[in-house]
C-alpha cells in the first residue's frame, strides 16, 4: 500500500466530510422545527461525529490534515449557497430538495468511504478496533432517515410541470 496515496485520499475525504457537515448544519438551520428539522439535527450530529472519527483515524495513522483542502471545501460549500434557487430572496422548495439530494449523495459516499478504508485500503486489519461495520450501518440509517423527506421535497419542488408536451421516454 502506498501511504502517500492513502494520505492524499484521506485528506480529500476529510475535506468532503467537512463540507457535508457544514451543509447538514445549514440544512438543519433552514428547516428548524418539525420532523424534517429533527431528522436533520440527528443527521448533522452524526456527520459531525463521523468527521471526528475520521480525524481520529487520520491521527492514529500519522496523517496530518491539510488545512488548504478543508478551506477550499468550506469555500465551495459557502459558494453553493449563492446558487439560484428560483427565488430572489429566501429559501425555496428547490433549496430544500437540493440540500437533501446533496446530503444523500454525501452519505452514500461516506458509506462507500468506510467500506473502501476497511477493505481496499486495508485499515480493517491495520486498525482492528475501529468498528467500520458500525460506521457503515450508521451511514445507511442516516440515508434511510432522510430519504422520505428527500422524496417529498422533490415532489414539492417539481409539483408544477413545465408547459407543453413531454418528450416520450
Amino acid at each position: 500500500m502506498d501511504d502517500d496515496y492513502l494520505r492524499i485520499y484521506l485528506n480529500d475525504q476529510l475535506a468532503l466530510g467537512v463540507a457535508w457537515r457544514e451543509l447538514a448544519r445549514r440544512a438543519e438551520g433552514g428547516n428548524a422545527g418539525g420532523e424534517l428539522g429533527a431528522a436533520l439535527s440527528r443527521v448533522a450530529q452524526g456527520i459531525a461525529e463521523d468527521v471526528d472519527t475520521f480525524r481520529a483515524i487520520m491521527d492514529r495513522l500519522g496523517v496530518r490534515p491539510n488545512p488548504l483542502k478543508q478551506g477550499v471545501a468550506l469555500a465551495a460549500e459557502r459558494l453553493g449557497r449563492l446558487k439560484p434557487n428560483g427565488r430572489l430572496t429566501g429559501y425555496s422548495p428547490l433549496s430544500r430538495f437540493v440540500e437533501l439530494e446533496f446530503l444523500a449523495m454525501g452519505i452514500d459516499g461516506k458509506k462507500q468511504l468506510w467500506t473502501t478504508l476497511r477493505d481496499i485500503a486495508g485499515l480493517g486489519a491495520r486498525l482492528p478496533d475501529v468498528d467500520f461495520a458500525a460506521l457503515i450501518d450508521r451511514a445507511a440509517r442516516q440515508r434511510a432517515e432522510l430519504e422520505p423527506f428527500r422524496v417529498r421535497a422533490g415532489a414539492e419542488a417539481f409539483a408544477t410541470a413545465l408547459p407543453g408536451p413531454r418528450p416520450a421516454e
